[in-house]
């Protein structure tokens, strides 16, 4: 399918499909950011209200380059497509103005240690007094409640809790973290899913709800079965980048490079013993189903990496794909970012920065035909909707100056 046949039917008068929801969000670093930043690129009005500092995201390295002042990179890539509001909610004057904010606001998104908004006196129950149907949804390490919910909890300490760093790495080597903040990213999608859900309930009922979403639940939620299997005695073994339920299936080195390929299917089976020009395996019980090649593994293992090594990259993957088998180069983000495929889809959209030059962000994941989504702004630099959100709340010039002097604004 070509994209333009795709975006035929597409409208060009709303911003996404959550044109008209309006999202307060009280986040920082990345989970609760993560949040709001799916919402603001399916359309919603987020307004991301920061302490008068700026949040952590915007101060962390790396920086991008040719930008000045530096822009921090997670701030870029998590905090577009938003509008930015300085408020120390810390202080009595600023917890009152977040109230007016939260009693215009559909969605409220919070991801401080739990018990913190209730000492600013902006936990659910005194949100929920500004409006009835309020939706918030507060994220942390361990969750509002359970016997580990009042610890610090970072996206590290989760992935560590969950077991996913004891399966994470080469077998004979240490765990190893994600290089991603996993546990955040999947907490933020979870909590973005989790409103969705939440709204369609308070369009059908009226009522709004509390949700509570953990680091820890999503890490361990998004595995195949692993948490179950722990329950029962059975401890997975580490298994590096061998396919728990399918062999072969490894990065292989070629003669210049590596690649990532497998059989998962036993059709697919047939066709690389063809391939590796062993076709008497093809149908030889010991090795046609998959349960037979797991059993020798590392014999079947060897088969393809003797193939690979004889082989550039380029002629490997090639090879795979004119047989419909799985097949790509283990490649750096740098090489992911030349790809055409990736440009089609849109994964890299340019957009302008104040302060720089037009920059290449990640585009949003999900294709809407009819309500198409992108990255429509970057990151704003701190506070630079403030006077707007303000006139929206008709705060009178006199107490925005009383306010900025002092310090709350």
């Amino acid at each position: 399918m070509r994209k333009s046949d795709f975006y035929r039917e597409a409208r060009s008068d709303l911003r996404g499909p959550l044109h008209d929801l309006r999202v307060v969000e009280a986040t920082t670093t990345w989970a609760g950011p993560m949040c709001g930043c799916m919402l603001a690129d399916f359309g919603a009005d987020v307004i991301k209200v920061e302490h008068p500092a700026g949040e952590v995201a915007r101060h962390v390295p790396p920086f991008l380059p040719e930008t000045e002042p530096p822009l921090a990179t997670m701030h870029a890539a998590v905090n577009r497509n938003k509008r930015s509001f300085r408020l120390d909610i810390g202080r009595p004057e600023g917890a009152e103005l977040f109230r007016r904010l939260a009693g215009r606001a559909d969605v409220v998104i919070e991801n401080f240690r739990p018990g913190t908004m209730e000492r600013w006196g902006l936990g659910y129950r005194e949100l929920r007094a500004m409006k009835h149907d309020l939706v918030m949804v507060s994220i942390s390490g361990w969750g509002q409640f359970g016997p580990d919910a009042d610890r610090a909890g970072y996206d590290p300490l989760a992935q560590a809790a969950a077991g996913f760093l004891s399966l994470n790495g080469s077998p004979d080597g240490e765990p190893v973290k994600s290089p991603t903040f996993l546990g955040d990213d999947l907490a933020g999608l979870h909590a973005a899913l989790a409103v969705l859900a939440a709204l369609r309930h308070r369009d059908a009922t009226g009522e709004g709800q509390w949700i509570d979403v953990s680091l820890l639940d999503a890490m361990l939620f998004q595995t195949p079965g692993y948490l179950t299997l722990g329950a029962l005695g059975v401890e997975p073994p580490r298994l590096g980048n061998e396919f728990r339920i399918a062999a072969p299936a490894n990065v292989y080195r070629c003669r210049d490079g590596l690649v990532m390929a497998g059989v998962l299917v036993d059709k697919h089976w047939r066709s690389l013993a063809q391939l590796l020009g062993r076709p008497e395996l093809a149908d030889d019980p010991g090795y046609a189903t998959a349960p037979a090649r797991i059993a020798r593994r590392g014999a079947v293992d060897g088969l393809l990496a003797d193939w690979m090594a004889e082989r550039s990259a380029e002629e490997a993957v090639q090879a795979f794909r004119e047989q419909g088998l799985p097949a790509t180069p283990v490649r750096g983000y740098a090489e992911a970012a030349r790809d055409p495929h990736v440009r089609e889809r849109e994964m890299l959209q340019r957009v302008p920065v104040p302060g720089s030059r037009p920059l290449p962000l990640a585009g949003p994941v999900a294709k809407f035909s009819r309500t198409p989504t992108r990255v429509r702004a970057g990151a704003p630099p701190l506070g630079a909707h403030q006077d707007e959100v303000l006139e929206e709340l008709g705060i009178p010039e006199s107490e925005r100056d009383a306010l900025r002097r002092a310090g709350i604004l």
